[in-house]
């Protein structure tokens, strides 16, 4: 368990390194300056130890300002979706309490109030409550301490190790863990400078990360990249997050920018985004999340992963932690395996594990063999009912050129067992998606129900 906090973390960089830029042409020093002002007028509103202040608003440099102030205060923060409807809002600042809503960053938060207030700050303070996907349910408040984002973040690092010297994409949102932790919060620890994207735009992607040397995206920008003829001459190393990635489009990304070490990496937010890490000199090996990160165990029980260390959360926000048992161990709900060199295969949901005749069929899997077709840019496959055999598998496929159903599924079937075999293909325009790139197959599944 860390002894330190989050924003003690970060002002020590900046404290040794004010003039290197950190965040777009922010430097450190400019960012703790702004850190301070901005603690300075939320106590001057009340805001305090004990306290949660939302913020709702897309990536960009005030987002991180705004939230290590908060922590500094003495408070916690929760991130809420630029996306996220006025009902979606209310639910959230009402389950989280949230006591101030910032949706605007404006010169107001600048304005001078005095000396930023110092509360004592522990280490098993709440910092950051961030919302679960909702893949289950109504999403759940999940509590971060300031020792849980502390050893997430030295934890990525001792496999990412990257320093003042990279440059790094900020592309998953910040009120997601990926977001946040991995890249934000391991980025300026690290020193480096982060580059704010505040949405994937296939347009301008690839001209915004050329001067990029660390690319932590999710699954279907991968996909996205690998069709582009464009190069990436700078990027050293290339991250997948959020969701499985399979072998096909992982050694695909790895032979189309040969300069770059590919890897991926696992974890919940529920574990601080951390549970298995890629290297940077090695990546990973095709398919596999990494192997296990410091101070982590890991254990496979009935094809389940059960992950244990100090990055778990403290529990969910006014609800039973049932996910995790009375020894401490989270039930993951992945399907997966480690192999002998302890490598970490991550399978698929086990809510998502498809019953043909009794028989496991991962989607994962199927949507692997289908991404690697050079005519699909993504697939999502679900299970439709059936009465002989159960279930049986079915995909959603956005197509990259034109292609005919009848001939994919053929083209599938060459390549599984009987019993994987699809049975039918639908074509759509996109696929649903949490933030952070994670497949929402409950959202196709009533197609077919």
């Amino acid at each position: 368990m860390s002894n330190a906090t989050f924003h003690e973390l970060i002002a020590a960089v900046a404290a040794r390194q004010p003039d290197r830029v950190a965040i777009d042409d922010l430097t450190y020093g400019e960012l703790a300056g702004r850190v301070e002002r901005v603690a300075a007028v939320l106590a001057a509103r009340g805001f305090g130890p004990g306290d949660v202040l939302a913020i709702k608003a897309p990536n960009m440099a005030p987002w991180a300002g705004v939230a290590l102030a908060a922590m500094t205060a003495g408070g916690a923060v929760t991130g809420i979706g630029s996306s996220a409807t006025d009902d979606e809002v209310a639910r959230q600042l009402a389950d989280s309490g949230a006591s101030l809503l910032i949706d605007r960053f404006d010169e107001s938060l600048l304005e001078p109030a005095g000396p930023a207030p110092r509360p004592h700050v522990a280490p098993d303070d709440p910092a950051l409550l961030p919302y679960s996907s909702g893949t289950s349910g109504l999403p759940k408040g999940v509590v971060l301490t300031h020792a849980n984002l502390v050893t997430a973040v030295r934890q990525v690092q001792s496999g990412l190790r990257m320093t003042p010297d990279d440059v790094v994409a900020v592309l998953a949102p910040l009120h997601h863990v990926m977001g946040f932790v991995v890249t934000l919060g391991c980025g300026l620890a690290a020193g480096a400078r982060l580059k704010m994207l505040q949405r994937f735009d296939p347009a301008t992607f690839v001209a915004d990360v050329q001067d990029v040397t660390v690319l932590i995206v999710p699954p279907p920008v991968l996909g996205f990249l690998v069709a582009q003829p464009e190069d990436l001459p700078s990027v050293e190393l290339i991250v997948s997050g959020g969701a499985p990635l399979g072998a096909p489009l992982q050694q695909a990304v790895a032979e189309r920018f040969p300069h770059a070490v590919v890897g991926q990496g696992y974890g919940m937010t529920e574990t601080t985004a951390v549970a298995a890490i890629p290297d940077r000199e090695l990546g990973t090996v095709p398919g596999s999340a990494g192997r296990i990160a410091p101070g982590t165990e890991l254990r496979v029980v009935d094809g389940e992963l059960l992950i244990r260390g100090p990055q778990t959360m403290r529990g969910y926000l006014g609800q039973p932690a049932d996910l995790i048992d009375a020894d401490g161990w989270v039930h993951s709900g992945d399907l997966g395996h480690v192999d002998d060199d302890g490598n970490v295969f991550v399978v698929d949901r086990l809510k998502d594990i498809i019953k043909v005749n009794a028989l496991q069929v991962a989607p994962a899997e199927l949507e692997a063999v289908l991404g690697s077709h050079p005519a699909v840019a993504e697939a999502a496959v679900v299970g439709r009912p059936d009465e002989r055999r159960g279930e049986v598998p079915v995909a959603f496929v956005v197509a990259r050129e034109e292609v005919d159903g009848d001939a994919l599924m053929a083209w599938v079937a060459e390549r599984v067992a009987p019993h994987k075999r699809l049975h039918d293909v639908r074509f759509v325009e996109r696929l649903p998606r949490t933030p952070a790139g994670k497949l929402l197959r409950r959202e196709l599944q009533p197609s077919y129900v």
